[in-house]
């Protein structure tokens, strides 16, 4: 990914607009089972680029398997921060 940054928005801290402030993501894929469980599944956490997005702020790769249950219904792929207690970007749906 490329560019995961804040956005120029008045609801973000100036200091914050455009940049990404966070070392390192986790990716978290969120699907239903076969009984419509929610289940997430974590990465590790993987680096990412601090700074404003023009500068290369908020580029990351995570390359990893995750072994997903039969079926994965739904699923979703979340990039959390390294906590994994907020995200900020999702695909898939």
């Amino acid at each position: 990914m490329r560019g995961l940054v804040f956005p120029n928005d008045p609801s973000v801290p100036p200091e914050l607009r455009g940049k990404n402030d966070e070392t390192e993501f986790r990716a978290i894929v969120s699907c239903l089972d076969s009984t419509n469980t929610v289940v997430n599944f974590t990465t590790a956490q993987f680096p990412a680029t601090i700074g404003l997005a023009t500068a290369g702020g908020g580029d990351a790769k995570v390359e990893t398997d995750v072994t997903l249950p039969h079926p994965c219904i739904a699923p979703i792929v979340f990039v959390t921060n390294a906590a994994g207690t907020s995200w900020f970007a999702t695909t898939g749906g």
